[in-house]
């Protein structure tokens, strides 16, 4: 093999190892690597408020229309995870759980509330359950992608060994709002099981 046939053949490994690398580094489902920040896309007549994308695999948004599920189904979602209490999916004005069975989606209902349902690490156990059962990509909704963000964050911190500061970054660029009120412990605490000095607290009046 002449010299120059041996740096083409040499230039062609580095793309092929370097594009390996990048599918990876896309990603998510059912992976213990680095997690990429999450992308804003528009939720115009897709989802209610927001919309996130999260590499290759991972989706994030608020309450999903039948268009974005139709959508996704062709994008390769296999699975959903529903965490709206069931008296909120009753007033949105279609049957999801039955769309989805239609579409063949798998339909994972983890309704949380802060009360009846809390924001507990059993939560967060059964989450993790999902991402690394799931034979495809994954979308993960709640209302406006609040609690979503919550659960997402958990799940970075605790799984993904994420630091926390970089956890909460990419999580308010989707809809943490940790510097709203909330009681005396945030959403993405409980499912930790422990606090975060990190959240940005809202000040309270004196």
């Amino acid at each position: 093999m002449t010299r120059s046939a041996q740096v083409r053949c040499l230039a062609v490994m580095v793309v092929w190892a370097l594009s390996a690398v990048v599918a990876e580094a896309q990603s998510v489902v059912g992976g213990r690597g680095p997690v990429p920040a999450p992308v804003l896309q528009d939720p115009i007549g897709l989802f209610q408020e927001k919309y996130a994308t999260i590499g290759d695999d991972v989706f994030i948004g608020g309450q999903p229309t039948e268009k974005a599920l139709r959508e996704l189904k062709a994008r390769g979602v296999t699975t959903v995870v529903n965490l709206r209490m069931p008296q909120e999916m009753a007033r949105v004005g279609f049957d999801e759980a039955a769309l989805l069975g239609e579409l063949g989606i798998n339909y994972v209902h983890l309704p949380l509330n802060g009360l009846s349902n809390a924001y507990a690490p059993t939560a967060l156990d059964q989450f993790v359950s999902v991402m690394e059962s799931a034979k495809g990509k994954v979308l993960l909704h709640c209302t406006v992608a609040w609690r979503a963000s919550h659960l997402w964050g958990a799940y970075l911190i605790r799984e993904r060994k994420m630091p926390v500061a970089e956890a909460l970054t990419q999580t308010r660029a989707i809809n943490l709002r940790d510097d709203r009120p909330f009681g005396n412990q945030q959403p993405i605490e409980g499912f930790l099981g422990r606090t975060l000095p990190e959240l940005a607290r809202p000040k309270t009046e004196r």
